[in-house]
């Protein structure tokens, strides 16, 4: 019992080998495509998260510049010493000012406290290196507010143990920077300060930090995709990189010391999850195009392989079938032959039909293997044919008269149907006419093995729409639609039951469907399982044959006529 299951499992494997190849190379391809999925999508979503991470980098890198900016300037500029502002002359505290170079300060002062409860401030143009005698009113109150605070810890006495730079921006259009001045005892004696310079850090200082900070986070050919704006407090657009389209900023943040105006970045063309999204398409696409490619290829490389299997086990068969189609000629030549040697026939009646049978024997023979040297000559191209005028019936008449020995001992009837002698001038093409005459008695062999039970086999010949067409019935087995393409290739054999009985080279069909395309014609077929089936050959007619007048084709019709009632068949 599991000799006979090992025995079906491996014939079934051998009948299904490339199939099951196809599905260990398939199956691979398959799970790396989902697996190339899932890492897209995770890929999909870490490219999202990192590209707003990248761009938030960005952001705090250009805040930290601005941060430093001001803060290192603040730090150097006021750093104004105690003695300074107790000293009854100001010119000093003009001259250490005078001795600062300060970017991006529109107005310097410093803020004495007197013990007395009052305060005086200077105010200095860092411009024109001049002090001003009369200050803005708006700036002299914002200057007022934001000293407050240090005035009254002043009167209070406290201690400060720390000169911390601190930020008032409640008047946005005089932003200050305050370090309070601290003498020996930890007092705060007075507060020197800055006046930010809006249109400076707006035209000047705030572009050039955006621009100096997009090539540490953006490659060049990334920065067109990528615009930086910049909006006050009363969200007015104050700066962009490039042409804003109404989109809203991805990642924001505020500006130190302009904490009420907003420094965004967005992308020019698609978000971060679009980008991340088209990525995710694109190379899924071409994951699956890569995939499709090798399984194409395999898909082709398997077929070419269970061609090339299919086609050496047609070529075995073919060894075998021609084997038993030499052997059974030969072996029918002999044993008449010898039954004529060793005298057994004497009645010349026996003679003639051995004579008879060895002749049609001899030509069957003749037959196969002029088909195997044709098929030879065909598939190494030296396949030659002698074309010349010749009358197609004349063709047909000899090679059913050749034929009609073998018929006969088959016990098939042919029934010849001949054109009405009116069209029997349209017959004559460029043939060879041995070639024709081969394919004919290939398509009669044909019928004769395929007829099944049915004993009669139809010639048609005629002669119209610029062809001459040869027509060749049996009404035996038939051959299914989807097998009509796949009857004319070498050695194939229809899948009929009776395809193990008869025996054929499977060269004969391959053979016809070569000479009538030679002839620049073609072979068409007719055929339903159990109805038979009709192959017809359509051969162009001669150029000359429509020039021919009526009364010029009396003789041969008549002619023509008289050898087809000499044969035996009918018009």
């Amino acid at each position: 019992m599991g000799i006979q299951v090992m025995t079906k499992l491996k014939t079934f494997f051998k009948r299904h080998i490339l199939w099951a190849g196809f599905i260990a190379v398939i199956v691979p391809l398959l799970s790396i495509l989902a697996l190339q999925y899932w890492s897209l999508l995770k890929l999909e979503k870490t490219s999202s998260v990192a590209e707003k991470v990248w761009m938030k980098n960005y952001l705090g890198d250009v805040t930290k510049e601005i941060k430093y900016f001001y803060r290192t300037n603040a730090e150097q500029t006021l750093n104004v010493p105690h003695y300074l502002i107790s000293s009854d002359k100001p010119s000093r505290t003009i001259f250490f000012f005078n001795k600062c170079e300060v970017e991006g300060a529109k107005r310097l002062f410093v803020t004495s406290f007197k013990p007395t409860g009052e305060s005086a401030t200077l105010f200095f143009d860092p411009r024109d290196q001049s002090v001003l005698a009369e200050p803005l009113i708006a700036e002299a109150r914002a200057v007022n507010v934001a000293t407050a605070p240090l005035k009254l810890i002043s009167e209070e006495g406290a201690a400060v143990s720390k000169a911390d730079l601190t930020t008032d921006e409640r008047d946005p259009e005089n932003r200050i920077l305050l370090k309070p001045i601290i003498d020996d005892s930890s007092k705060v004696v007075g507060v020197a300060g800055m006046i930010i310079d809006n249109d400076y850090f707006r035209d000047v200082y705030l572009p050039r930090a955006i621009h100096n900070s997009l090539p540490k986070f953006f490659p060049e050919e990334a920065q067109d995709n990528v615009i930086v704006t910049v909006h006050d407090g009363a969200g007015r657009l104050i700066l962009s990189t490039q042409p804003v389209k109404g989109q809203d900023d991805e990642t924001w943040s505020a500006l130190p010391y302009f904490y009420d105006w907003r420094l965004g970045i967005r992308s020019r063309h698609m978000t971060p999850e679009q980008w991340a999204h088209s990525n995710f398409n694109f190379n899924l696409t071409l994951s699956i195009m890569m995939t499709t490619v090798l399984i194409g290829g395999i898909a082709l490389a398997l077929r070419a392989a269970s061609r090339e299997m299919r086609l050496s086990q047609m070529k075995t068969d073919f060894v075998s079938n021609v084997s038993h189609e030499l052997r059974t000629p030969l072996s029918s030549i002999r044993v008449f032959g010898e039954f004529l040697k060793l005298g057994r026939v004497q009645e010349s009646e026996k003679i003639r039909e051995y004579g008879e049978y060895i002749e049609t024997e001899s030509r069957r023979l003749t037959q196969l293997i002029n088909n195997i040297l044709d098929f030879s000559r065909i598939e190494s191209d030296r396949k030659t044919y002698q074309f010349a005028r010749a009358d197609v019936s004349d063709v047909v008449c000899e090679t059913l008269r050749t034929f009609d020995v073998q018929l006969k001992q088959h016990g098939f009837k042919v029934v010849y149907e001949a054109p009405p002698p009116a069209r029997v001038h349209l017959l004559r093409a460029v043939i060879d006419t041995d070639s024709i005459a081969q394919a004919l008695m290939n398509l009669l062999d044909n019928a004769v093995k395929y007829s099944g039970s049915g004993r009669e086999i139809l010639v048609r010949l005629d002669g119209r729409d610029g062809c001459v067409t040869i027509a060749v019935t049996d009404y035996g087995v038939g051959i299914s639609r989807e097998e009509h393409g796949k009857i004319f290739e070498k050695f194939y054999r229809v899948s009929t039951g009776l395809v193990h009985d008869v025996k054929g080279s499977g060269l004969g069909l391959s053979l016809v469907e070569h000479i009538v395309k030679a002839h620049r014609g073609r072979v068409t077929i007719e055929s339903e399982p159990g109805r038979g089936s009709t192959f017809t050959i359509h051969l162009p007619m001669a150029e000359d044959v429509k020039e021919l007048r009526p009364e010029e084709t009396t003789q041969k019709t008549v002619a023509e006529g008289d050898a087809a009632l000499k044969l035996g068949f009918r018009n």
